[in-house]
């Protein structure tokens, strides 16, 4: 048990305490762990982390990404009936459901166009963003919408770490069931579910390829 240490860490962020680690520090120390304290994650808290995760790329700054923040004991039971039953969902204090709905994106296309631009600019982007993304089948752009929430997914883990806490992504989970709990829209992408909280285990230690298993420089 390691309570004690992650409740000090949840005071000191409700003071508004700096991030614990760096980035860099965060991509060598995490790891998923499914066992957390029952201390609170503060709504103020995932507000900041998701404000930040906000910052990840996108091509044409598009920003499909949405986010449900599911603290209902009830609401997080039913997700874990969706998710094969896996504990984490359950046990976690968070469970976030990262989802891309480019339809939404599109409907509301003059959001993503830079305020800088001047009127003609502005309009140009627009018919741009229109004509590329309408030429795509619905499947396409699914499939375009979801690699760029997979960026966000990415921020969200390595920030949820910065800050100690500590997350389980997951993959295994039957999409419509959670568009049916949690409303999302049945033309948007599921991309993963993520259980979030002060953990209450060390996890596995993480093992990697070397990186000259997986780069070459020329």
């Amino acid at each position: 048990m390691i309570t004690s240490q992650h409740t000090a860490e949840f005071l000191q962020h409700r003071a508004g305490a700096s991030p614990r680690i760096s980035a860099a520090e965060a991509a060598l120390e995490r790891r998923s762990v499914r066992k957390f304290t029952d201390a609170p994650v503060s709504e103020e808290l995932m507000e900041q982390l998701l404000t930040l995760v906000g910052r990840a790329p996108s091509a044409y700054n598009v920003q499909p990404w949405r986010f449900v923040v599911v603290r209902d004991p009830v609401l997080r039971q039913a997700l874990q009936g969706a998710a094969y039953n896996q504990p984490q969902v359950g046990n976690a204090p968070v469970v976030i459901a990262i989802y891309s709905d480019m339809e939404d994106a599109l409907a509301h296309v003059e959001e993503i166009v830079n305020p800088g631009l001047d009127a003609a600019k502005t309009a140009d982007t627009v018919a741009m963003l229109r004509r590329t993304f309408g030429g795509m089948t619905d499947e396409a752009r699914a499939v375009w919408g979801n690699a760029q929430a997979n960026i966000a997914l990415g921020y969200l883990l390595l920030l949820a770490e910065t800050e100690g806490l500590a997350t389980s992504p997951m993959l295994g989970f039957q999409p419509d069931q959670v568009k049916d709990i949690l409303g999302i829209p049945a033309s948007a992408t599921v991309t993963a579910l993520i259980a979030l909280g002060w953990p209450d285990e060390e996890g596995y230690a993480s093992h990697r390829h070397d990186i000259q298993r997986v780069a070459s420089f020329r």
